[in-house]
This record gives C-alpha cells, structure tokens and sequence, in this order.
C-alpha cells in the first residue's frame, strides 16, 4: 500500500509548513497575553507563502514544455509576480493593526524552513543510520 506522501514531496513540504504553523499558533495561543494578531499574522504569511510555492511549481512545470526562447521571459515575468505578492503581504501586515507584521514575515518563511529543516533532519539522522548500519 502506497503511502499519502509517496513521491509527493511538494504535498509533503506543504503539509509540514501548515503543521508547523499550527504548532505555533498553538505556542502563541498559550505563551502570548494577546494571540489574534499573532496568530492572524502567521496565518496570513503561511497560506501566500505556500500559495506562492504551489506557484512556483506550476511555472517550473509550464516552463519545462515551452520553446526554449521563451522560457526566461516567462519565468522572469513569474518571479516578478511572486515578488509583487510578497511586497503586497507585507505592506498590508505593516499597514493592518490586527496583524503582527513580525510573524506574517516568519509566516513567509514557513516553507524555506521547512525544506532547510528537513534537509538538515536528513543529513544527522541519515549519517546516523549509515553508522549504525556500517558497524554492524
């Protein structure tokens, strides 16, 4: 039986970037005196950047069947666009009283640190299991 994630690894970094961010607006829900703004502010930072990231992805596909001198027009034009959207995220956390700018910015980290977390997780833990295999 095939698992949910099998092969899937943007399924995978997504769902790890929304569990994540559960799990700290779960921390904020219980260590903050004032949790709304936090927690709004994650939120809002996690879904563009996890939308931006879907994006991404969709532009690489696209990019990958276009003749080849069109291609970096067309990425350019895409990266732009992820830009302008992040630009857009956080003048509107900086400008909305009822979102903390500060977490709306980790927010648009959630997938860069879970790629950089899992890499790191990987690289310890899959270094640890070869010396466990080699000395057997």
């Amino acid at each position: 039986m095939m698992g949910l994630f099998d092969g899937n690894y943007q399924q995978k970094i997504i769902v790890r970037a929304l569990l994540l961010a559960l799990i700290l607006s779960g921390i904020f829900l219980i260590f903050s005196p004032n949790p709304k703004e936090y927690i709004y502010g994650l939120a809002f930072g996690t879904s563009i950047n996890v939308l931006n990231f879907k994006l991404m992805a969709i532009t690489f596909e696209k990019a990958v069947n276009m003749p080849q001198n069109r291609v970096m027009p067309y990425i350019m034009s895409q990266y732009l666009i992820r830009y302008i959207i992040y630009g857009i995220v956080l003048i509107v956390s900086a400008v909305a009283d009822y979102i903390s700018l500060y977490t709306a910015i980790l927010g648009l980290f959630m997938v860069k640190i879970v790629i950089l977390s899992t890499s790191f997780y990987d690289m310890i833990f899959g270094r640890f299991k070869k010396e466990k295999k080699a000395s057997k």
